[in-house]
């Protein structure tokens, strides 16, 4: 694109680069777009629907859920259920559902227009043409004002460690609180694992039992891939001279 018609869009799906349907899903509104595809519209209806879900997803309250039982929700209700998760005011809940309202109805009017226009004579398929290009831009706007703000609004919280789908990475300022104030000392136990004992500023102590196998896919996935297939070949090499 000569013009990024997307920019809060691209930071949210670059914030959440770990979501492979949302990653999905702005790939084809990007190709789409560039293709001068109808189709993008559907595109930037789906990238909001994946926001709200995944903020909702990430916000929830188990004991207080918002979550909707059923997959098929209209996209004003999903924002709705967004930005309660996100605890912004209901004036402005109101107004963003306004928005996607509004936004849904651009989307079926473009549809309408070219099922009911068809190829059409005397210049009107021209016309059709141009004021699909100016919806298609205007869908684009509106699905990034929309996702903005329900991104910025979600970086001012902090996740819960316990319920979060965000990565390690995303808590720096708490992972570099805990590393300077407590300290660790780890050995080993008697079937090859770690007991490991954490030991706060407060003096208390946190006791772990850490496998080989907890260990290598909580720090580095890859390194765990390894030694999952060096231990598959001597599996399998050992099942050869049992042969």
């Amino acid at each position: 694109m000569s013009v990024d018609w997307t920019p809060g869009i691209r930071a949210f799906c670059a914030h959440w680069s770990h979501a492979p349907m949302l990653q999905q899903t702005f790939a084809t509104l990007e190709s789409e777009f560039e293709r001068d595809s109808d189709a993008c519209i559907d595109a930037a209806k789906g990238l909001v629907e994946c926001a709200c879900r995944l903020i909702i997803e990430e916000l929830d309250d188990p004991a207080a859920p918002l979550k909707p039982s059923k997959s098929d929700v209209p996209l004003a209700e999903l924002l709705g259920l967004a930005t309660r998760a996100l605890e912004l005011g209901e004036i402005r809940d109101r107004a963003f559902s306004n928005l996607i309202r509004e936004h849904n109805k651009l989307a079926d009017a473009l549809r309408v227009l070219r099922n009911e226009g068809g190829t059409v004579s005397h210049g009107k398929d021209g016309f059709i043409a141009k004021l699909s290009t100016h919806h298609r831009r205007a869908s684009m706007l509106a699905a990034d004002a929309i996702i903005t703000f329900l991104h910025e609004a979600y970086l001012e919280r902090e996740p819960d460690p316990v319920l979060t789908l965000e990565p390690f990475e995303r808590f720096g300022d708490g992972n570099a609180l805990i590393d300077a104030h407590s300290s660790l000392v780890a050995e080993a136990d008697d079937e090859g694992g770690l007991l490991v004992t954490i030991t706060l500023p407060n003096k208390e102590e946190i006791p772990l039992a850490v496998t080989p196998a907890q260990l290598l896919f909580g720090v580095d996935r890859e390194a765990y891939k390894l030694a999952l297939n060096a231990c598959r070949e001597v599996e399998a090499d050992g099942e050869e001279e049992v042969a």
